[in-house]
Formats: structure tokens, C-alpha cells, sequence
């Protein structure tokens, strides 16, 4: 299976995720909601994605990297989110700080759909995000670790 990664969220995080999958070979996707910070990742490689629906559908590892429970529920659920247009035996990787009960309730809601889940918290700041250093400390089902 030839992995298609999409990211949700560039700020100095996400941004710098984006561009080390970028430096590994990585074809990568990217949504957000600043349509120029989507744009500007574009224009050094990569393909910007109208929405996370669009961005679900073309992807097999969606990584978000928003702020907290309540804009991953959106880019997840929301009018637009990525959740229903993700194919069965996707992978959503969740790098957002939240609380652990609602991770795990997540992990179901997802699993529930034929989709996979990792929670997959990030620390290292915006330096070791763009120098492909950063540290996450994730748990997920072995299943989800093997398509991302």
C-alpha cells in the first residue's frame, strides 16, 4: 500500500512536521484553515487539500496537529471534517494535548467507522518540529502503527 499523508493545522508545528515528511520523500497533503499557509507549503511541494473531507479522501495517514479536543472534533466531524470521507483502514493521527478518556472514546467512535487511531501527543517546539526532532509519545492498536 503506497501511504498518501495529509496533515491538518501548519502552524509552527504542524508546519514543520509537514516539511520534514516533505525532506523524507513524502508526497504530502496539507489543510488549513489560513488557505496562504496552506498555499505557501505548496509552492516548495506538496498538495493542498479544499477541505478535511478532501483531505480524508485522498489519504491513507491523516495527521492533525490542531490545538485541542474541540477543533480536532471539527476537522473530524464538522461540516467539512475528514471522518466520513476517510477510506476503511485509514489512519487518524491525533497530535493534539487532551484528556485521556477522550481519546479513548475517540479511538471507538473512529474504530466503529473502520477507521484506525493513534494519539499521538508532540513535544519539542516549533525548532525541533522543522528539524525533524520532535518527540511523540503516542499509543494506538498495532494495526494503526502498521499503515502509519
Amino acid at each position: 500500500m503506497t501511504v498518501q499523508v495529509g496533515l491538518i493545522g501548519l502552524g509552527a508545528m504542524g508546519l514543520g512536521m509537514a516539511q520534514s515528511l516533505r525532506r523524507a520523500g513524502h508526497t504530502v497533503h496539507v489543510y488549513d484553515v489560513r488557505a496562504e499557509a496552506a498555499q505557501a507549503f505548496a509552492k516548495d511541494g506538496g498538495v493542498v487539500a479544499a477541505s478535511p473531507a478532501a483531505l480524508g479522501a485522498a489519504c491513507n495517514v491523516l495527521v492533525s496537529v490542531v490545538v485541542n479536543a474541540a477543533q480536532t472534533e471539527s476537522v473530524l466531524f464538522g461540516p467539512e471534517g475528514c471522518a466520513a470521507a476517510m477510506k476503511p483502514g485509514s489512519v487518524f493521527v491525533m497530535c493534539s494535548t487532551v484528556e485521556p478518556n477522550w481519546s479513548v472514546a475517540m479511538e471507538k467512535r473512529l474504530n466503529d467507522m473502520g477507521l484506525l487511531y493513534i494519539d499521538a501527543p508532540i513535544s519539542g517546539g516549533a525548532a525541533k518540529a522543522a528539524s525533524g526532532q520532535i518527540t511523540m509519545m503516542s499509543a494506538g492498536a498495532p494495526a494503526a502503527y502498521a499503515v502509519a
